[in-house]
């Protein structure tokens, strides 16, 4: 009888012990990575092609022409364009012939302009000091009147041909920036544009209403 009495109190004993130990909560895991990919992050490669074709247009007047021609020919050898866009190389081609042919007879003008006026400046302020003609000028047959027109008249021309220049120069980095966004410049095939006619009130007056036959224009991008 005492046999079982303890083996029943150590039953007991066993079931409270196993009662009271505590409950350990298991953390999850916070240094598992989430298998997600994030987006890709939208990259407006015809504004970074732009911006090169400008640094170097700006460093060197054509040079972003021929960037422009480069990314051309390498389309043509990623297979990315049909054919081998032979007019489109021989236009970009073109415009370097033209920035330095232009620059070359502006410069040209320059040179020119420059002299003259120097010449004549000279001529002037040589009379004003002796009150003759320089024989080595080679300009007696103008009066005094005639060297001051002449001097402004050149000068005048030289200003122009500085404008134009810086122009060209202009013209040549603008002329690379737009090939180059213009290289990027996708048209999905959703953008239409629709005509139709159309009634447009235009006014009412003794309770008539004046309408006027129109045509609506719809662009769908």
């Amino acid at each position: 009888m005492r046999a079982f009495l303890l083996s029943v109190a150590l039953c007991f004993a066993f079931t409270w012990v196993t009662a009271q130990k505590p409950v350990r909560s298991i953390k999850p895991d916070t240094t598992a990575k989430l298998d997600t990919l994030a987006p890709p992050k939208y990259i407006n490669q015809g504004r970074i092609a732009g911006k090169k074709a400008v640094y170097r247009s700006l460093i060197f007047p054509g040079l972003g022409q021929v960037y422009n021609y480069g990314l051309v020919v390498d389309d043509v050898k990623a297979g990315r364009t049909q054919g081998k866009r032979i007019g489109q190389k021989l236009y970009i081609i073109g415009k370097i012939g033209a920035i330095y042919a232009g620059g070359t007879l502006l410069v040209m003008s320059f040179i020119d302009n420059n002299n003259n006026y120097n010449l004549f400046l000279k001529e002037l302020q040589y009379r004003q000091l002796y009150g003759k003609s320089d024989p080595a000028n080679g300009l007696e047959q103008y009066d005094t009147n005639g060297l001051t027109l002449a001097k402004n008249i050149y000068k005048r021309n030289r200003e122009v041909v500085i404008i134009s220049l810086l122009g060209l120069y202009g013209l040549n980095v603008l002329d690379a920036y737009v090939t180059a966004r213009l290289k990027y410049f996708n048209v999905d095939e959703t953008l239409s544009i629709k005509l139709s006619p159309t009634l447009i009130n235009s006014n009412t007056m003794y309770g008539f209403s004046n309408v006027t036959p129109a045509l609506k224009l719809t662009l769908k991008l």
